[in-house]
């Protein structure tokens, strides 16, 4: 092996640890023209659940992340899009909506504030609010930790595109009476469908778009994230910029290396020859 050659694998073996770091970490994105949107999960009846949605539209196609946790282990829980495409202005709301003093914010007490079901989050299936509302058969159930991953792109109206920010996602389901199941012991029957316990159609959390469009969405899904933080405690735009920062490093480095390697180059060759480098 010439002393060129072995200079160079030297210096390319003294590229610093920290490069490699940033090309793992730096997240992969979908394309620019992607419009997205963030919607931080918070809790509600005190259920200690928390989590993060990102939106992504395309065209009148709908891309659904949520990642939650804080749920009802084992349990599904039934999502969904509330509010209105008409304008209207819904917010998520907080203990002061139960009106009836019974210490469990129900869905009926919740919805004057959230809003109707405009599209139900289902695993397969319809999405229809009136047939599929309450599929509890068809929505996500929580592992053993209480956590839930959902992904899915469905078709939707242009309306629900045009007044995506109008619109909350919320989960159900809460374990009143603490024994990992929804049961009529916990809070009676539900006021929607007296076949339901209370527990199972009671708001468990709720989030509102957060901010503008940003440009892109990671691509693999995101991480659960709570109050004003999300995806891993960073908003889309924040892990762009992140991203960038982490391209620009990269280049950086790379940059100096080469130099590194064509400075040792040169001065191996010169050694080989006798002459200057």
């Amino acid at each position: 092996m010439t002393a060129k050659r072995t200079a160079r694998l030297a210096v390319l073996a003294a590229i610093p640890a920290a490069l490699l770091g940033v090309a793992a970490s730096a997240p992969v994105f979908a394309e620019e023209d992607t419009p997205a949107y963030q919607i931080d999960l918070e809790q509600l009846n005190d259920s200690g659940s928390k989590g993060t949605v990102l939106l992504s539209a395309r065209g009148t196609e709908l891309t659904v992340w949520i990642k939650s946790e804080g749920m009802v282990p084992g349990q599904p829980s039934a999502q969904h899009l509330h509010g209105s495409t008409e304008g209207h202005d819904f917010v998520c709301p907080d203990d002061s909506a139960d009106t009836n003093g019974d210490g469990i914010l129900n869905n009926t007490e919740a919805t004057v504030h959230y809003g109707d079901i405009n599209i139900a989050l289902t695993v397969s299936g319809d999405t229809d609010a009136a047939t599929s509302g309450l599929a509890v058969d068809r929505m996500p159930v929580a592992d053993k930790e209480g956590k839930i991953s959902y992904k899915r792109t469905i078709p939707v109206s242009q309306d629900v595109i045009d007044h995506i920010k109008d619109l909350h996602v919320v989960q159900h389901g809460i374990d009143k009476n603490g024994n990992d199941k929804y049961d009529f012991d916990g809070a009676g029957k539900s006021e929607l469908d007296p076949k339901l316990p209370q527990e199972a159609t009671a708001p468990t959390n709720c989030g509102e778009v957060k901010g503008a469009a940003v440009g892109s969405v990671p691509v693999g899904g995101i991480e659960t994230g709570s109050g004003s933080s999300g995806a891993g405690g960073m908003s889309p735009g924040m892990l762009i910029g992140t991203a960038a920062a982490a391209s620009a490093t990269a280049a950086g480095v790379f940059v100096v290396t080469r130099r590194r390697i064509e400075a040792t180059s040169r001065a191996a060759a010169a050694a080989e020859t006798g002459g200057a480098a």
